[in-house]
């Protein structure tokens, strides 16, 4: 992913390059390579947009609820485990994001090529306080994790999990980098595109 934001970010600013040019028998075709960049560029902002906000409400997925019923707040996550794919593939993030004490998150997990996953849980950005592994062994049964003690059922996997979860959360702070970078090179594009020439009224 982060190759595709920088790719984009290198087109993007041949474009913002290429508007400066308006005379020669070049102009048409930056103005070609410039509506194609832009064109592109929204696809796949849409695109990506698109798949984030309807990946939740996948059909025949395992609905997880998580109920923290510690005093304290926590940031969880859950991993699921693919044993079948690569190394690099087989763990799949999910950031549920802070749970207040007595409050709930509910996820939707695709486990076509899983039978397990794992809940980690973060008191501050680095300390692991809570982690707990979960078989699926009928995909047809939603899960419901209440989460009561600071436990940790595997010293090992938890470190494969906390690992995992810095690994993306630096991932996602590269592509959340690129990606704003992208979109105001693509809103200054298009507004350079868009933009109409002005003509001075003779006197």
């Amino acid at each position: 992913m982060f190759y595709l934001f920088f790719l984009l970010f290198i087109l993007l600013c041949l474009a913002l390059f290429f508007s400066v040019i308006r005379t020669g028998s070049f102009r048409t075709i930056a103005k070609v390579f410039r509506i194609a960049v832009v064109v592109i560029s929204s696809a796949v902002f849409i695109y990506l947009f698109t798949k984030r906000s309807l990946s939740s409400f996948k059909t025949d997925s395992l609905t997880v609820q998580v109920i923290n019923q510690l005093p304290m707040p926590l940031d969880f996550y859950l991993i699921k485990v693919n044993d079948s794919l690569p190394s690099e593939n087989q763990y799949q993030i999910e950031h549920l994001g802070k749970i207040r004490s007595n409050y709930f998150r509910i996820a939707y997990l695709d486990m076509k090529a899983s039978d397990q996953f794992w809940l980690s849980g973060f008191m501050g950005k680095k300390n692991q306080v809570y982690f707990s592994q979960h078989a699926v062994p009928n995909k047809n049964v939603d899960q419901i994790i209440e989460v009561k003690n600071y436990i940790n059922q595997s010293a090992k996997l938890s470190a494969i999990a906390k690992e995992r979860i810095t690994d993306s959360n630096l991932e996602n702070v590269k592509a959340s980098v690129w990606i704003t970078l992208d979109l105001l090179l693509l809103f200054l594009n298009l507004a350079l595109l868009f933009r109409k020439s002005k003509t001075k009224i003779p006197n």
